[in-house]
C-alpha cells in the first residue's frame, strides 16, 4: 500500500523581515485528517508560518505545498481549499451571527438552498441556534470564536488553519471548541493551529515545538514525552529550548 501523501508540506521554507529570521528554514509535513498542533512562545514564528502556508506570505527561500498547490505561486488555488480563522477574525460587531453568516456566504458566493442548509447545520454543530439574532458584539468571547470558526468553515475547506483559537476563552468554551474540532476531523478535515496552551497540545495527533522560527523536535505528544523522559510536554518544551539554547551558545 502507498503512503498517504502529505496535505501540507515545507522544505526549507524560510521568511525573513530585515534582518528577522521569523521562520528558519522549516521542514514540516502533515497527512490528510490530522491535527497538528505548532507550540511556541510569542514570537517563535507560528503565526508567519500560517500566513506562508495560507498564501498570504511570499518565503524568502523555501517552499509550501498545501492541498497540492504551491502556496506562493498558487496562492488562489490553496484558498480555495482552506479556511484561516486569524487570532483578530472579522467578525463585525453590529451584525447578528446570521448576518455575520450571510456576509460571509456572500463573499464564498454560496447561495440559496445550501447557504440554508450549510447555516443550520453549523448553527446546530457549535450550538449556536439560540443566539442566531444576538449581535456579534454581545457574545461572549467563546461564542465570538464559534461564530467565526463557522464563518470560517462555510465553503466547506478541505484543510482548517487556526491561529490561537481559544486564547482567552474560559475553560468551559475551549471544552465545546475542542468537541467542535473532534467532530470537524471525524467529518475529514485536516486541522494545523497554534496554540499557547500545552494541554490543547496534548490533544493533538502530533505536535511541533518552534522556537526562534525553528522547528525543534516533532512528534506526537506521548512520543515526545517519552523519549524526553519526562510527563508533561511542558517539560519537554523546557528540555528542549534548553538545548538549542546550548547548541547556539557553542
Amino acid at each position: 500500500m502507498q503512503p498517504m501523501q502529505p496535505i501540507i508540506e515545507t522544505t526549507g521554507l524560510t521568511r525573513r523581515f530585515g534582518d528577522l529570521t521569523a521562520v528558519d528554514h522549516l521542514d514540516l509535513s502533515v497527512a490528510p485528517g490530522e491535527i497538528f498542533g505548532l507550540v511556541g512562545p510569542d514570537g517563535a514564528g507560528k503565526t508567519t508560518t500560517l500566513r506562508l502556508l495560507c498564501g498570504l506570505l511570499d518565503p524568502t527561500e523555501g517552499s509550501a505545498r498545501v492541498a497540492g498547490f504551491d502556496a506562493a505561486r498558487q496562492s488562489q488555488s490553496v484558498k480555495d481549499h482552506i479556511g484561516y480563522m486569524a487570532q483578530r477574525f472579522g467578525l463585525y460587531q453590529d451584525l447578528s451571527v446570521q448576518e455575520n453568516m450571510d456576509f460571509y456566504a456572500d463573499l464564498f458566493g454560496i447561495v440559496g438552498t445550501e447557504r440554508a442548509t450549510l447555516s443550520a447545520d453549523l448553527l446546530r454543530m457549535t450550538r449556536m441556534e439560540p443566539f442566531r439574532q444576538r449581535q456579534a458584539g454581545k457574545l461572549s468571547g467563546g461564542m465570538k470564536q464559534k461564530l467565526a470558526l463557522m464563518c470560517t468553515l462555510l465553503h466547506r475547506p478541505q484543510i482548517l488553519f487556526l491561529d490561537e483559537p481559544t486564547n482567552g476563552v474560559d475553560p468551559l468554551s475551549r471544552r465545546d471548541f475542542w468537541a467542535i474540532l473532534y467532530q470537524l476531523l471525524k467529518d475529514g478535515i485536516t486541522i494545523l493551529m497554534t496554540t499557547a496552551y500545552l494541554d490543547e497540545a496534548e490533544r493533538c495527533n502530533r505536535v511541533g515545538l518552534m522556537y526562534k522560527g525553528r522547528l525543534i523536535r516533532c512528534d506526537t505528544p506521548e512520543a515526545l514525552k517519552r523519549q524526553a523522559g519526562v510527563e508533561t510536554l511542558e517539560g519537554v518544551f523546557v528540555n528542549s529550548v534548553h538545548a538549542a539554547e546550548a547548541l547556539e551558545a557553542k
